[in-house]
């Protein structure tokens, strides 16, 4: 089975979405996201898939105080508003919920006008997700000297560092998020594909002095960009990072004793896995990629917008816009086709990935988005983020998730769900 068929890299594509949104941003001046509005909840309570309401620029009226960390550019607020009820374990013959998670690597606003839609997305049909930020959309390029990449020269990156009004506007989106509910998981810093400084050639000690850069600049962005008249990110990030996806989905072997040093609580950095239930490595849960149904192939495709396009236009980020129609109804076919797999028979979770780019004149974030309002529809689908999803694993019986892991892809329960997860 392969995943990727075509010869696009991941390093020109990212570099060529990249530069699209930094020109759209100058060609439309699209703004990026504002501080929210409403007073918002501390407490997060909401319905039984995400937590509901509008977000809010800051902690509850009468709340805890606002604890500034550092040089003031995050803080402890709080209990992160709008989550899920606490989670239960299941009972004996009740049928598992449909968990799906999207998730999005980079997460920077680049001008191009993806987090703030995907935020109201998200809002609009009580979903969370997980935004793995690149450390370094904090960093202004002008400093980009203090990036000190492992097995890299001083300042290098493989994917590009932002103008000052799109750092702004990122800040902006992560504190929205997360007032919103979403996770903040890390997509590490200089995103490392090639040659002899690949991430797939790091060490241990090599991703945790990347993961210490990426906190560095998370946690000291209003130090390292002068900025003074933003609001703290409102989470201490040393807490909030429990789980990542690293670059081009290399060198999670290497990585996983550093994050359970760290008591991270997952990584979503496999190369690719099948839609059956997860399980841990190296004592913290493997959270892969999938292989779903690819429509018009005998062949799967991996669960992420990169993997699609590079079996549609291969080498190309801007292929035939006639082709863009029918590209665009095979990538929705393709998330609605696992979904669809998982949701009739074994329930396997759903893991989708995503960058905020517009390859192929758009087409793959139109195509999640649609594939995302199919889904919500339903009252026994869970539309959450990593850690949420992690939450709910935690409490569940070792042999219940035991038994479900024995389900392969597209597998049904023997007997319908009220005889498979029955008491011994």
């Amino acid at each position: 089975m392969r995943e990727v068929r075509g010869d696009v890299s991941r390093r020109s594509a990212l570099g060529l979405g990249l530069g699209a949104g930094l020109g759209a941003a100058a060609a439309m001046g699209i703004a990026g996201c504002g501080a929210g509005s409403g007073s918002g909840s501390g407490s997060g309570s909401g319905d039984a898939r995400m937590g509901s309401g509008p977000g809010n620029s800051g902690p509850t009226p009468g709340g805890p105080p606002v604890k500034l960390i550092g040089d003031g550019s995050t803080a402890d607020t709080g209990p992160q508003p709008h989550q899920p009820p606490k989670p239960v374990p299941l009972q004996p013959g009740e049928t598992p919920p449909q968990f799906v998670v999207f998730s999005w690597d980079g997460a920077g606003e680049v001008g191009n006008g993806l987090f703030p839609r995907f935020l109201k997305l998200a809002k609009d049909h009580h979903a969370g997700m997980t935004f793995f930020l690149s450390g370094i959309y904090l960093l202004p390029e002008s400093k980009k000297d203090l990036y000190r990449p492992p097995n890299n020269p001083v300042g290098a990156s493989d994917i590009g560092f932002l103008k000052d009004e799109n750092v702004r506007n990122t800040l902006k989106c992560v504190r929205q998020a997360w007032l919103d509910g979403h996770e903040i998981g890390t997509h590490f810093n200089g995103h490392f594909c090639g040659g002899s400084g690949s991430v797939g050639r790091w060490t241990p000690q090599d991703w945790h002095n990347e993961i210490e850069q990426a906190v560095s600049f998370v946690t000291n962005w209003r130090t390292n960009t002068g900025f003074t008249d933003l609001e703290p990110l409102p989470f201490d990030y040393a807490k909030e990072l429990v789980g990542a996806r690293t670059p081009c989905l290399l060198g999670q072997d290497q990585l996983l004793p550093t994050a359970e040093k760290l008591g991270w609580r997952y990584d979503a950095s496999s190369p690719g896995g099948a839609q059956t239930w997860p399980e841990k490595k190296g004592g913290v849960w493997d959270l892969p990629l999938q292989s779903m149904p690819f429509p018009g192939h005998s062949f799967e495709v991996l669960s992420m917008d990169y993997n699609i396009l590079a079996n549609q236009s291969k080498n190309t980020t801007r292929g035939m816009p006639s082709n863009y129609p029918g590209w665009r109804s095979q990538a929705a076919a393709a998330y609605q086709g696992g979904f669809r797999r998982a949701y009739e028979t074994n329930r396997a979770p759903l893991f989708i990935g995503n960058h905020f780019e517009d390859w192929n004149g758009g087409i793959y974030m139109d195509a999640v988005e649609e594939a995302l309002k199919s889904m919500a529809d339903k009252s026994d689908v869970r539309l959450v983020s990593f850690r949420q999803f992690t939450d709910w694993l935690d409490v569940q019986d070792p042999k219940v998730l035991a038994r479900l892991r024995g389900l392969a892809p597209g597998q049904p329960p023997a007997g319908g769900w009220k005889t498979f997860l029955t008491t011994a």
